[in-house]
């Protein structure tokens, strides 16, 4: 994990307590129920977030793998069309000496 998520887990982790603490000790100090969805809620709410972070990373580690085939695609590709070009100007040039060159006998 970096640093960032680290720092958000642990305010994220601060919070659930100062949250719990507070329900508890505004409505009923003793009873359980309070203290327990509190907890499940925030822990399910941090697990939500730090999931969503990792999905996150895992598209974007897809999309620069995706980027990178495509570039290479694309390089293979201008490769080929510029060997097609040069070859299509050699003939060209080719064609155009031989015309040159019957017209300076005639």
């Amino acid at each position: 994990m970096e640093t960032r998520d680290l720092i958000f887990s642990s305010v994220m982790v601060v919070a659930a307590f100062v949250m719990v603490y507070t329900l508890v000790y505004n409505y009923s100090p003793k009873d359980p129920v309070i203290v327990v969805s509190s907890v499940v809620f925030v822990g399910m709410l941090a697990v939500l977030f730090l999931s969503m972070n990792e999905r996150l990373k895992r598209i974007e580690t897809d999309i620069k793998r995706k980027e990178r085939s495509l570039r290479v695609s694309l390089q293979s590709v201008e490769e080929e069309v510029k060997e097609q070009v040069t070859n299509a100007t050699s003939k060209i040039e080719e064609v155009r000496d031989e015309i040159l060159l019957k017209r300076r006998y005639r």
